[in-house]
Parts: C-alpha cells; structure tokens; sequence
C-alpha cells in the first residue's frame, strides 16, 4: 500500500510557472510506474507526464512536452511536476498515480493505476 498527497497547486497566469508535488507514503521501498494526470471541467482524465522510479526515462503528452518536467527525488519519496510556459488549457484538477510496476505500454491508461491522490487544483488565468 502506498499513499500519496499532492500539493503545490494554485493560480497563476499564463507564461507563469507552478511546481506541483506529490509525497508519498507506505510501502516505498518498491519501485513504481508514477503518473501526473489532470481533469478539466467537463472533460475525460489525460496523462500528460510519467516517470519510473527505478530509472531515470520520462514519458510526456505531447500537449505539455518542452514545458512540463516530471522528475522523483528517492530519498524523499516525492514525485514532483514542474509546469512552465502554463496556458490556460492547463486549467485542470492534477493528479498523482502511482502502480507497482515498470511503466509499460500500458502507462498511459488511468484504470491500471492502483494508486491516486486526492488532486490539486491549477487554474491558469489569460
């Protein structure tokens, strides 16, 4: 069991930047596929970045690749989403998930993450 609490969210305009953390908690000695997905108002869950924490490659939508980073300090057990160049079609509820498992073709699809946090909100304003 692992939990996860995410953090960081606010508002900010657009152009601006806004770093989002998610730490976890539980059984963190095991390595995970770990996700960042977002929900906007009336819209379907997106992935938009994932990462393992066995290695170092990243993977990223491609509506936030040059912009967003996804990175997992180990020693603090803490994935973080550091959000550039922030438009307001980045307005959404974030998301951290976390699975038990390499990341593998399947990263993308939400239902195989066991594990969610309870989101943050960004709102980014024109």
């Amino acid at each position: 069991q692992v939990q996860l609490v995410e953090s960081g969210g606010g508002s900010v305009q657009a152009g601006g930047s806004l770093r989002l953390s998610c730490a976890a908690s539980g059984d963190t000695d095991r390595t995970y596929c770990m996700g960042w997905f977002r929900q906007a108002p009336g819209k379907g869950r997106e992935g938009v970045a994932f990462i393992y924490t066995g290695g170092v490659s990243t993977l990223y939508a491609d509506s936030v690749k040059g912009r967003f980073t996804i990175s997992h300090d180990n020693a603090k057990n803490t994935l973080y989403l550091q959000m550039n160049s922030v438009k307001p079609e980045d307005t959404a509820m974030y998301y951290c998930a976390a699975e038990n498992r390499w990341c593998g073709s399947w990263y993308r699809d939400e239902t195989a993450y066991k594990y969610w946090g309870q989101g943050t909100r960004v709102t980014v304003s024109s």
